[in-house]
């Protein structure tokens, strides 16, 4: 009887996994097709508004760079000085030090020869006390002003202090320790200035810094990672950035801007309340709830993305700062939806109702999860001789060629754009690890899902956690 029962609920989740499946290929099959008429589309008619007659323009938008930093003291002085050197007309730099327990702010004090100011602060958004606003007594950096507030144990409290303190109408979030390339501003503000529509974000694709040879702040040469968790990471980013937010971008469908390099109508965030504090995928999150804002409105709204390289970041290096950043991006995940869940199916939300959240949590949130019971099931039919090998392999080989088939589409066509990697070596070793990830990197970050998504419904206590880094002191040699 219990034999005959567990055949039935084996033969159960054989056919839904089965579906499901169909259904997920589907759908990325879909994806695939609408990133590959969006990047045609954005190579052909990003000439459309010439960017040298935007940076002549007397009407260009100003745009505040926030940047929060919380004991960055081994490299904050050189990543300012990156920040500053941004090549576009109209813009300010504002680094908010989070209540640094080391010498972050005291670095600044002296290089930039900083004097705290007086200040005209509203709070449109809530945050943390603000302990005081500097400006340098130098006028070559005059675009920095530095915020020092009360530590608020969230890149989001720090954000929206800076985005209290902007001047201008847009502003680009990132991380003090990431590296922009010099066009940034102009590349994610275009949009902006574009569109007839009104643009309320827009993003760009982001790529790993390890092992790439940086001097001062700046990127001088780009090279495929050396350690084995920043080499599977590379290949997760360019295909989620060129492959995924490209398609998703293609149909106004962007529920995620990262929160390493993201230009938004700051309007538009403060309305919608800025970025939540308590939240543990605060990018996910603000996007979320603009989208909700604008449907709410009735107003008709863009979010834009740009299928170029940006922005270098460092990645977590070790499986232990590495598991640590997944757990909190799957609580994120489960969080935002969790929030929202009043907007799945109603009418009132268009297609953030009935497509982009329904897809994410079939196909981002589900997935673990199914892999999980999946992985039992086929324990359970093992030990009780029902699993059928021939067919098996077969399913198992088709939805590996699957995933590699659309891995490397994707790294090919971003080697033949923008030509990132040093040498055809690089790019070989990118593709070999493509084939091994289901096998090696794959489990490990099911496993970071399912112990958020553990941690979410047991209700621990939420923490960032620090991400340790080593900085850039000297270009890497070979």
């Amino acid at each position: 009887m219990i034999i005959d029962f567990l055949y039935l609920l084996i033969h159960c989740y054989a056919i839904f996994a089965g579906i499901f499946s169909i259904a997920y290929i589907l759908f990325y099959v879909f994806l695939a097709i609408l990133s590959y008429f969006a990047i045609i589309k954005h190579v052909k008619y990003q000439r459309y508004l010439e960017e040298e007659v935007l940076l002549r323009s007397n009407h260009i938008l100003g745009v505040s760079v926030v940047a929060p930093a919380f004991n960055e003291g081994v490299n904050i002085v050189y990543n300012v000085k990156s920040l500053l050197s941004l090549t576009y007309p109209k813009y300010e730099v504002i680094i908010v030090n989070d209540g640094s327990t080391d010498d972050t702010l005291e670095k600044l004090i002296s290089e930039f020869d900083l004097a705290k100011i007086d200040f005209y602060y509203q709070e449109k958004i809530p945050t943390k006390p603000v302990r005081g606003h500097y400006r340098s007594k130098n006028p070559v950096y005059s675009k920095l002003l530095v915020v020092d507030k009360i530590n608020g144990k969230s890149k989001a409290d720090a954000s929206n202090a800076g985005i209290n303190s902007s001047q201008y109408p847009l502003f680009l979030c990132t991380d003090v320790d990431c590296i922009l390339k010099r066009d940034t501003i102009l590349k994610l503000a275009k949009p902006f200035m574009e569109s007839t529509t009104r643009v309320i974000a827009s993003g760009a694709g982001i790529r790993i810094s390890n092992s790439c040879d940086v001097k001062e702040g700046f990127l001088l040469k780009v090279h495929y990672p050396k350690e084995w968790y920043p080499r599977f990471q590379e290949l997760e980013y360019v295909r989620s950035f060129l492959f995924g937010r490209m398609a998703w971008s293609q149909i106004n469908g962007l529920l995620l801007v990262s929160g390493g390099l993201g230009m938004f109508d700051k309007e538009i965030v403060v309305n919608a309340g800025g970025y939540w504090h308590q939240s543990l995928g605060e990018d996910m999150e603000l996007i979320t709830r603009m989208r909700r804002y604008m449907h709410d409105s009735n107003k008709k709204f863009l979010i834009k993305y740009i299928p170029e390289s940006l922005c270098w970041t460092e990645v977590p290096s070790t499986k232990t700062v590495f598991l640590r950043q997944r757990i909190r991006w799957a609580r994120g995940l489960i969080q935002t939806l969790y929030l929202h869940r009043k907007m799945f199916l109603n009418p009132k939300y268009g297609k953030t109702a009935f497509l982009i959240l329904p897809f994410f949590f079939l196909f981002e949130f589900m997935v673990p999860i199914i892999e999980f019971i999946g992985i039992i099931t086929l324990i359970s039919s093992f030990v009780l001789g029902l699993i059928n090998f021939q067919f098996l392999l077969i399913v198992s080989l088709l939805i590996y060629l699957f995933y590699l088939s659309i891995t490397i589409i994707s790294i090919l066509i971003d080697e033949t754009l923008y030509r990132t990697y040093s040498n055809y070596k690089e790019l070989l070793t990118l593709i070999g690890m493509a084939a091994i990830e289901p096998f090696v990197y794959h489990p490990v970050t099911v496993y970071a899902a399912l112990k958020g998504y553990w941690y979410f419904f047991g209700k621990k206590e939420q923490k960032w956690g620090v991400m340790v880094r080593k900085g850039f002191d000297q270009p890497n040699k070979k």
